[in-house]
């Protein structure tokens, strides 16, 4: 993902709310949301084999973004995509996992990854942050470190509180179908707003707006993912072509069969 808000709250109504984009080349081969043989539930990266944002009938999921950084700083041997897939079929708990990863991050190129289950979130960077349990509250991440005020962050979690705050008012779940136009946002950053982060100007001005739209890359999906109190999972992807027109969506809602350890 290049991303992603989301409020994490154990015990309520909602425990997990998570909205993300997956920005990407559009050259790069990729699978829709689909069932895996192993249980787990995600689209798949068909080029490395991993994927980017996925759950598990145990409760478990994950997700990673890449840290964006100039190229040749962000060599590394392994797909990060990898991680998330590893962390499906492990059975240590986020925290555990997260440590782990964390002792070995240099043999990926720059990531901020997520580990879940529904009693337990951690983030975890190796770009110098993490790991760490994350207490209930509304988050947002880029591709950057957790929180960092990018424009397009600090705009797209202005609109998710309101969407929660609508949500808990009228004491109904949170609107997918409202949570999916706000990831359709197509408007750029400022020039003045833009961050440095060694890529260019252009290309700073073409990543700034929360969907992006060009013939070469772009937002290739958008996921909501939802962890209810009745310890029922909800998942919709929407897909898009190269110029940002929607083309598919796939939808599942399923009851879990793990519990917290």
């Amino acid at each position: 993902m290049c991303l992603l808000v989301f409020r994490w709250q154990p015990g309520a109504a909602e425990t997990l709310v998570l909205a993300g984009n997956r920005d990407e080349f559009h050259e790069r081969p990729a699978a829709p949301a689909g069932w895996w043989r192993n249980g787990a539930l995600g689209g798949r990266d068909l080029r490395a084999g991993g994927t980017w944002l996925a759950a598990h009938r145990s409760g478990r999921f994950a997700v990673v973004t890449n840290f964006r950084e100039p190229i040749e700083e962000g060599r590394g041997p392994r797909s990060r995509g990898e991680l998330v897939t590893r962390y499906l079929e492990a059975s240590e708990r986020p925290m555990a996992f997260a440590a782990e990863v964390a002792g070995r991050g240099n043999a990926y190129a720059g990531f901020n990854l997520l580990l879940g289950d529904p009693g337990e979130l951690v983030y975890v960077s190796n770009r110098g942050r993490g790991p760490e349990r994350l207490a209930a509250g509304l988050y947002g991440l880029s591709n950057h470190l957790l929180d960092t005020p990018w424009p397009k962050l600090r705009r797209t979690r202005e609109r998710f509180a309101r969407l929660l705050a609508r949500g808990t008012d009228t004491h109904q779940e949170t609107d997918t179908a409202a949570m999916l136009e706000m990831l359709a946002d197509r408007t750029p950053a400022g020039d003045d707003e833009l961050p440095d982060t060694g890529i260019g100007a252009e290309r700073e001005r073409l990543l700034s707006s929360p969907f992006i739209v060009s013939p070469w890359y772009g937002t290739r999906c958008s996921t909501i993912v939802k962890i209810l109190q009745e310890n029922v999972m909800e998942f919709t992807e929407r897909r898009f072509d190269p110029t940002g027109a929607a083309c598919g969506e796939s939808q599942f809602r399923f009851k879990l069969s793990g519990g917290v350890a």
